[in-house]
């Protein structure tokens, strides 16, 4: 099914994900361009050295600007159009489940459900993107520098696959539980039995906890191998390789963009899971989007 909505909007969601990779390729080539203008600006006003600092800082400047304005239009695509997309996919699941003749409760409860898609297309999609952006980007960015910082940077990234499949496999048979339960949610309510409330919504605590469980191991296991792997490249870059200050600043700050991409791990690896669940439940539906118009 979200193939299919992809399908059926695929203007208006490429129109929303092109300027989200405009965002990310400019702020993935900012550090280079701010690296060159320290650079710069250090000769000319420390060491004396009459240096044409102006160049780099416009630059710099015209590459921030497309940073913002890649952040900028995305962001205000993407409310109109992911909102206007749901609305059209839970009016289809309801007019489904209403042919199959389910009960009330479990037509809203399916459509409900359904924002699990929206919040990927929304939120998920683009953190994959940056952090495919931060990755690739970052340490093609660090081969230009040293070629043994961004092999440190490539070594890491087996382990911290490994370890995200793990949670994968894990998570996906709590997130199932999670959707069976929350396809009770109105059928729960509508009983009025306060008893049969409570016991619903803590239903739920259990697994949860048990997907924060993996999540937060996952989280400090990996963040533990970047630590050994950050202080690597430092000591490469400040008693192996003697880069000026620019130089320094960039190699750090893609160093940090290459460890911050792997904070969206667990969570895409819940979304994921969460998505491939639903597909599955929809499937039985023979759910057909329907949304033919692309307005951007």
């Amino acid at each position: 099914m979200l193939a299919q909505i992809v399908r059926n909007n695929k203007l208006a969601v490429g129109a929303v994900l092109a300027f989200t990779l405009l965002e990310n390729v400019a702020w993935i080539i900012e550090p280079t361009f701010f690296g060159k203008l320290l650079d710069a600006m250090i000769d000319d006003f420390y060491k004396g050295e009459h240096v044409n600092y102006v160049l780099p800082l416009i630059v710099w400047i015209f590459v921030y600007i497309l940073n913002v304005a890649g952040g900028t239009l995305s962001r205000l695509l993407s409310g109109k159009t992911y909102a206007r997309i749901y609305a059209d996919v839970a009016t289809e699941v309801i007019m489904i489940s209403k042919k199959k003749n389910h009960a009330p409760s479990k037509m809203l409860a399916r459509a409900e459900l359904a924002k699990e898609y929206i919040v990927f297309l929304k939120e998920r999609i683009p953190e994959i993107l940056w952090q495919l952006s931060a990755t690739i980007g970052g340490i093609t960015a660090l081969f230009f520098y040293d070629w043994r910082i961004a092999a440190i940077c490539l070594l890491i990234i087996p382990p911290v696959v490994l370890i995200s499949n793990v949670y994968r496999k894990h998570v996906s048979k709590l997130q199932k539980n999670l959707h069976d339960t929350r396809e009770e949610m109105f059928q729960v309510i509508e009983g009025k039995d306060t008893s049969r409330i409570h016991e619903y919504y803590h239903s739920m605590v259990l697994p949860q906890a048990k997907i924060a469980k993996w999540s937060s191991w996952d989280y400090g296991i990996v963040k533990i191998l970047l630590m050994i792997i950050f202080i690597a490249v430092l000591f490469i870059s400040i008693d192996v390789d003697k880069f000026t200050t620019g130089k320094i600043y960039s190699i750090v700050s893609y160093i940090w963009t290459f460890i911050a991409s792997t904070e969206y791990l667990p969570g895409l690896m819940e979304s994921l899971t969460s998505v491939k669940d639903l597909n599955n439940r929809m499937e039985e539906e023979v759910i057909q989007v329907i949304s033919s118009n692309d307005p951007v």
